[in-house]
């Protein structure tokens, strides 16, 4: 019982710490970002990776049976033994948040990666125009080097497990340039729960308790290396979805790999293209007819797929997801996802392709 009381205590007063832990964001990125945390996810991407299953996925399987277990064994007992019942919840929450932000999330809290990389955060819709006419050119011309023909969407010839091997080229260029995003020991999986992830509209994970990158191996495979490297750049211990799209973006078309260059342009493209979708209908309609149809084959394949496993359960998780982001310093939410567009107009005003 007193281990219980401590444990409560102490998740009260975790909280009250990551009220004040915000204020102090340099501390966080040099003695846990670039201190502590890469020790440990190199260590645990050596332990694991080499294991051909998720860990994650499994220990998330067999947890979520001991919970299971626990309200059964509690379903006569919880109104008298209330007070047991609410330390007991309280315990576990305790340990699991302390484990949660030690193992990965303090990473919420450091420097934001425009800073890190002196990127300017605002930009006009001419900046925006500008780039998106850039990478509309770019991205055709990756796709007809790939298919001779600009009404052919873009078919994957590789296995999910090559692509997991082939992104590690991508990081390897790009921390050449920049030697914070270095990544080694490969640590991805496709993810067991890849179904119920598919239906809550996700594409991939990252498990912070064991840091393996878990991708859903069912959506279209022109977008799989994108969501890979998204996966990995988390991995590296940047938490904001935005960032990890930029750094993703960066890992794809770094990429000595055509399909992976694509895979890259493409989602790129398409978050500037639903950018002007929802500023200028016009402009929109302007810009598409420039796309090759092939790829907006691909991107209506995506579409048909994400589609057909749209219901409640979907927007639930990422009502969800929204407020969970909100509360970890990220308070765009799923918005927050969009950001890194500014990311791109702004890092491609003084660089090219």
């Amino acid at each position: 019982m007193k281990t219980k009381y401590f444990l409560s205590c102490f998740l009260l007063i975790q909280i009250l710490l990551l009220q004040i832990i915000p204020f102090y964001p340099e501390q966080i990125e040099d003695w846990y970002s670039n201190g502590f945390y890469p020790i440990l996810s190199l260590f645990s991407r050596t332990i694991l990776g080499r294991i051909p299953f998720s860990v994650g996925d499994f220990l998330y399987f067999i947890l979520i049976l001991f919970i299971l277990k626990w309200i059964w064994n509690k379903r006569k007992t919880w109104k008298s033994e209330w007070k047991d019942t609410i330390l007991s919840i309280l315990s576990f929450v305790s340990v699991f948040y302390f484990l949660f932000h030690v193992l990965w999330a303090l990473n919420y809290y450091r420097e934001p990666l425009f800073e890190k990389m002196e990127i300017q955060k605002d930009y006009s819709d001419a900046d925006l125009l500008a780039f998106t006419k850039k990478i509309i050119t770019k991205t055709n011309a990756i796709h007809y080097q790939i298919t001779k023909n600009d009404s052919l969407k873009v078919v994957f010839p590789y296995s999910q497990e090559q692509v997991f091997e082939m992104s590690l080229n991508g990081y390897k260029n790009l921390s050449a340039e920049y030697p914070y995003f270095s990544y080694s020991k490969l640590s991805t999986k496709k993810s067991l729960f890849s179904l119920p992830l598919t239906y809550m509209g996700f594409g991939g994970y990252l498990n912070p308790f064991t840091n393996e990158a878990q991708v859903n191996y069912l959506g279209p495979m022109y977008s799989f290396p994108m969501t890979t490297n998204h996966e990995m750049a988390h991995q590296m211990g940047f938490a904001s979805e935005s960032e990890c799209n930029f750094i993703g973006f960066l890992a794809s078309i770094k990429n000595e790999d055509l399909y992976i260059q694509y895979s890259g342009y493409s989602m790129a493209l398409r978050y500037c293209l639903g950018n002007w979708q929802a500023r200028d209908e016009a402009i929109f309609k302007q810009l598409l007819k420039t796309v090759n149809t092939g790829i907006l084959k691909n991107y209506k394949e995506s579409e048909d797929f994400w589609k057909q496993y749209d219901t409640v359960i979907d927007k639930g998780f990422h009502a969800f997801y929204d407020q969970f982001l909100k509360i970890n310093q990220q308070k765009d939410g799923l918005e927050s996802y969009n950001k890194y567009v500014n990311l791109m107009v702004n890092y491609y005003k003084g660089n090219g392709f």
